[in-house]
């Protein structure tokens, strides 16, 4: 398997949220409430799955090895478009953190900043994903060889393996715990 195989497989997953939040502004909508409890998922997704564990690899390991390669000029363009799509993705995700916390307090005005953020989260990742999926990912393999591309998801499988454990090791300090790091 290549790399990018690994990607496109996490993209599967996060293009099944899409629907989900449509449905979800749907129904903020129509009832004027917001579901806190979808939000806090829609979050905890979003910055763990989305962002730590699939952008997490793509930054820092993918684009860490292409920065090391020599790239076209439409190769490098598009991995800082991809690199700014992901900050702009972990800005939304932390607004719609903060306002849905707003909301969850009593803070019912929040309401229409919470449709805002689902609505950019929806509108952002299809084609995003497509970028990477169809423009990106292919091209970029090309300045591999096959034993840097073996490395290369070696890396992601131990970035996976490490991964749920610094999750929970970072709640575990949240929580006023004392954690000792491997």
């Amino acid at each position: 398997m290549k790399p990018i195989g690994a990607l496109m497989w996490e993209h599967r997953l996060i293009e099944q949220i899409i629907p989900l939040i449509a449905t979800e502004i749907r129904n903020i909508r129509g009832n004027r409430k917001v579901d806190v409890v979808f939000i806090e998922h829609a979050v905890d997704f979003f910055r763990t799955y989305a962002d730590r564990t699939h952008h997490g690899k793509e930054e820092d390991i993918l684009f860490a090895e292409l920065a090391k390669k020599p790239l076209p000029e439409n190769l490098t363009r598009i991995m800082k478009e991809l690199t700014d799509e992901h900050v702009v993705a972990r800005k939304t995700v932390s607004a719609l953190f903060e306002a849905g916390r707003e909301y969850r307090n009593g803070q019912e005005d929040r309401l229409e900043t919470i449709i805002s953020g689902l609505t950019d989260l929806m509108n952002l990742y299809p084609g995003h994903i497509e970028k990477e999926d169809k423009l990106f990912f292919f091209p970029v393999m090309e300045y591999f060889t096959k034993p840097e591309q073996d490395r290369m998801l070696e890396a992601f499988w131990e970035f996976d393996r490490k991964m749920i454990h610094e999750k929970y090791q970072n709640i575990m300090e949240q929580m006023g715990g004392t954690v000792k790091r491997w």
